[in-house]
This record gives C-alpha cells, structure tokens and sequence, in this order.
C-alpha cells in the first residue's frame, strides 16, 4: 500500500466507508490521487480488484475527486462518465511485482539470444496461471521472415502448447514496446495483460506512436503497462547498438 501524502484525504461522504477502503488497497488516499487516476479507471480497477460496484459508485467517485457531493452532478456529467466508461481501454490488475521482475528477466534472456545470433535483442514470453507456455526471440534476419518478431514468436509457441490459437488468460511479458503487427497479433489471441520494458517512440503501438490497444473500435480485451524493468532493458538495446557500431568501424 503506497503511503498517504498529506493532502486532502477522501472523505464519507460522497463515498461510502467501504469504498474508502476499497481505494486504500489501491494506494488512493486522497482527493488528488483519485483525480490523478481518474473515476473511470478507478471504477474499473475495483470492478477487476473483485468488488460489486454500481454506477453510483461511479457516480461518487467523480464527486470525491471534484471535492463536491454526489448529488451536484449534472445529467450531463453522468451522461459523459457512462461515455467513457463504454469506451474505455480494458482495466486489470497488474502481476505482483515478483512475478513481474522474475518474468520479465526470462524476456530478457531471450532478447540475449537474439543479440547473440546478429539479431536486434527483443524477448518475449507467454504465462499462464504462474508458468511459461510461450517463449520467443527475434528472428526476422535468420528466419528471412519478416514476422517473426520477440511477441509473434512467443505468440506461436504457446498456442502449439495449447493447441488453440486463442490464448485467453494468459499475458506476455516483452522487453520492447509492441509495434502495429504485434499488437494486432495479441489483440488477436486474446491475450489478457500485455506488460513491457522499454518504449519504442518510432514504432510503438501500445502508446509510443498510437495505442491500437485503447481504439474503442476494437474489441477490449488487453491490458497494458509498459515501463517494465525499462532500463535494463533499454541498456540491453543500447549494449547492442554500440557494439554492432564499433564492429563497422
């Protein structure tokens, strides 16, 4: 639990007791933390955390975050928060950061082996109820292939393990922001949480360049966070580089 800054802490009312503690579990404790997050996404990471929520808590939670009662909210607020809430990006809780510090090295040994065959050092892996179901490293140069990308590697291999190209339930664990093709890939197999290392600003489409994971025109069933173990996994980058640089002169 993240410790309470001291600012305005959140009160009952517009919140109901349980709500407040609902929110202390997430690490919100004040009104500017819950402005910070956003009612929308609030609501949703306590729909995921398991709690039966309503549209009144909703409804609550962006009266708390203006400092308001729930009642001096227009129609028209509502109407706006129902908006979002329809069309907003997949919410989900994320792995314990054990699972995502010892996963995301397992990514990282697999970007190693790209690096030690020429290729640029991306790794992927696919898990599943706590176990690896899907390993991948680039391969674009040694497979002459033009997918065969860290995420669509992986993909690949644990849908052979599963015998199902669907992967419902499981999440991939990346050391470099998802381009277009990937994403579309995981979006694809249904993959529930996708968390990566470092950014890609040229072609990154889980935020970097577009999201094709928060388009309310695509069906909603993956969430992200990226950052992950980024500096490691940005020197792993780096590392290459600079010696793929001194090798050509």
């Amino acid at each position: 639990m993240m410790p309470c800054a001291p600012q305005t802490p959140l009160a009952t009312p517009p919140l109901p007791p349980a709500a407040i503690q609902w929110l202390l579990q997430l690490g919100i404790c004040t009104r500017e933390q819950l402005l910070q997050n956003g009612s929308v996404t609030t609501f949703l990471q306590l729909k995921a955390a398991g709690h039966t929520v309503t549209r009144r808590l909703l409804y609550a939670l962006e009266a708390a975050a203006r400092g308001v009662h729930w009642s001096a909210l227009a129609d028209t607020d509502r109407v706006r928060l129902d908006q979002q809430l329809a069309s907003h990006p997949p919410v989900a809780l994320p792995p314990t950061a054990e699972e995502i510090t010892g996963f995301m090295h397992e990514a990282m040994l697999q970007a190693s082996l790209a690096a030690k065959n020429g290729e640029v050092p991306v790794g992927a892996v696919v898990v599943r109820h706590g176990q690896i179901i899907g390993r991948g490293f680039n391969q674009p140069v040694g497979l002459c292939d033009p997918s065969a990308h860290a995420e669509m590697q992986a993909l690949r291999d644990a849908a052979r393990h599963q015998g199902n190209y669907r992967l419902d339930g499981c999440d991939l664990y990346v050391t470099l922001e998802p381009c277009a093709m990937c994403s579309g890939a995981i979006l694809h197999a249904r993959i529930a949480r996708v968390l990566y290392g470092a950014s890609e600003p040229r072609t990154g489409a889980a935020g970097s360049v577009l999201n094709l994971f928060a388009m309310p025109q695509i069906n909603h069933h993956t969430a992200i966070w990226g950052g992950q173990q980024a500096e490691a996994c940005s020197q792993q980058l780096s590392d290459f580089f600079r010696q793929r640089r001194q090798q050509e002169t």
